[in-house]
C-alpha cells in the first residue's frame, strides 16, 4: 500500500511541472512536437531514477537539469527551426510557387494553455508571453544550444547564475559570459521591421482590430482587410517556403492562389502568446467547413503586421483541441453567440 502511495504521489508531483517544462523545451527546441515528446522522456527518466534524487536541489531543478540534457541531445543534429523569411527573400506575387520544405524545417505554433503556467505576476506572465513569440521564438533558435538554455533560464525563467551554473555542471564565468554573448546575438537579429506589440489582455484597441479582422477575412473584403495591415506586413504558410510582403501582394494572392479561402470561418486560439484563429474554408464535398490553417497574428500600432498561416492541420487542429469539421449550422450558431 505504502509503495502504491508513494508511487502516486511521485507522479502528481512530476506531473505539476508539465506545463512549465513543455515551455522551456518548446524554447530550445522550437518544434511543439518534439517538446512534448521531451518532456515525456524527462518525466519518464525522473520517475526511473527517482531512488537516487539525493535532494541536494529541488525537484524542479533536478527536472530542468534531466530536460536540458534531453533537448541538447537532441539538438546535437544542429537542426535549427526556422520562419520562411529566416530563410529566402520575400517573393513577389508575379513569381509565387507553393514549394514545400521538410517539416524538420519549421518552427511550429504551440497552445498558450500548453507552455505558459499560470502565474499571479502579471509581469511574470507578460515575460512568458513575449517569450513563446514567433519573432522570439526564431531568434532563440539562432543560438548555440547551451546559449539559449543560459538565456531562457536567467532571462525568462530568471534563475540566478549560480543556479544555472550548476544545473550545466559549469562555472558562474562561464555562464554570464555565455549569456553576455548570446544578448549581444539577440540584438544583431532585432526585426528592422515594425515590432509586434501586443497587450496583455488585449487592449480595446486590438480587441476591436481582431474584430475588423474577422469580419474583412470572412467576408473576403480585401478593401477592408487592406485597411487593417501594416503597408509592410508580412504572410507566411508552412509547411511552403514562400512569403509575401506588403498589402498589394498578400491581397493579391488571396484572391488568385488563395481564392478557395472566400466564404471561411474563423474560430479564435491563443497560441505563441499571440492571438490567433482557427481557419476553416468551405468543405465543397460534404458542407460545412473544413479545416485549412492555424493562423496567427503579430500585431503593432493599431495595425496587422505579421499573418502566419500554418497549414499542416492534420497536426495542429489535435493539438489546439478543435474539430475537425465544422457544421454549417453548429458554426453559424457559434459566431452568433
Amino acid at each position: 500500500m505504502g509503495d502504491s502511495t508513494a508511487t502516486a504521489d511521485l507522479d502528481v508531483a512530476l506531473e505539476k511541472h508539465r506545463t512549465e517544462l513543455t515551455g522551456y523545451c518548446y524554447r530550445m527546441l522550437g518544434s511543439s512536437s518534439e517538446a512534448e515528446d521531451a518532456v515525456q522522456d524527462t518525466l519518464v527518466r525522473a520517475w526511473r531514477s527517482h531512488d537516487r534524487f539525493e535532494g541536494r536541489s529541488s525537484l524542479r531543478s533536478w527536472l530542468y537539469r534531466i530536460a536540458t540534457n534531453v533537448c541538447l541531445d537532441m539538438l546535437s543534429a544542429g537542426n535549427k527551426r526556422a520562419r520562411p523569411m529566416d530563410l529566402t527573400e520575400s517573393t513577389p506575387l508575379a513569381r509565387a510557387a507553393l514549394a514545400p520544405r521538410p517539416d524538420s524545417t519549421w518552427l511550429e505554433p504551440m497552445p498558450d494553455a500548453r507552455v505558459l503556467p499560470t502565474v499571479g505576476d502579471p509581469a511574470e506572465a507578460a515575460v512568458a508571453k513575449e517569450s513563446v513569440r514567433l519573432a522570439f521564438m526564431a531568434a532563440l533558435q539562432q543560438l548555440p544550444p547551451k546559449q539559449r538554455a543560459v538565456l531562457i533560464l536567467r532571462e525568462v525563467l530568471a534563475w540566478r547564475a549560480s543556479e544555472v551554473a550548476e544545473l550545466l555542471d559549469t562555472t558562474v564565468a562561464s555562464v554570464n559570459s555565455a549569456l553576455q554573448r548570446a544578448r549581444a546575438t539577440l540584438a544583431e537579429r532585432q526585426e528592422s521591421g515594425p515590432e509586434g506589440a501586443v497587450s496583455d489582455p488585449l487592449d480595446e484597441e486590438q480587441r476591436k482590430l481582431l474584430e475588423r479582422y474577422v469580419a474583412a477575412f470572412e467576408d473576403y473584403d480585401m478593401t477592408a482587410l487592406t485597411a487593417l495591415l501594416h503597408e509592410d506586413a508580412v504572410m507566411t504558410m508552412p509547411p511552403f517556403d514562400l512569403w509575401l510582403r506588403g498589402t498589394a501582394d498578400i491581397t493579391g494572392f488571396m484572391t488568385t492562389l488563395g481564392a478557395s479561402c472566400a466564404g471561411s470561418r474563423l474560430l479564435p486560439v491563443h497560441a505563441n502568446g499571440l492571438p490567433g484563429f482557427a481557419h476553416y474554408k468551405p468543405d465543397e464535398d460534404n458542407g460545412g467547413f473544413t479545416p485549412w490553417a492555424v493562423q496567427i497574428l503579430e500585431i503593432s500600432q493599431g495595425r496587422i503586421t505579421g499573418f502566419h498561416c500554418f497549414l499542416d492541420t492534420r497536426r495542429w487542429f489535435p493539438l489546439f483541441d478543435l474539430p475537425l469539421h465544422l457544421e454549417a449550422e453548429a458554426d453559424e450558431a457559434e459566431q452568433g453567440r
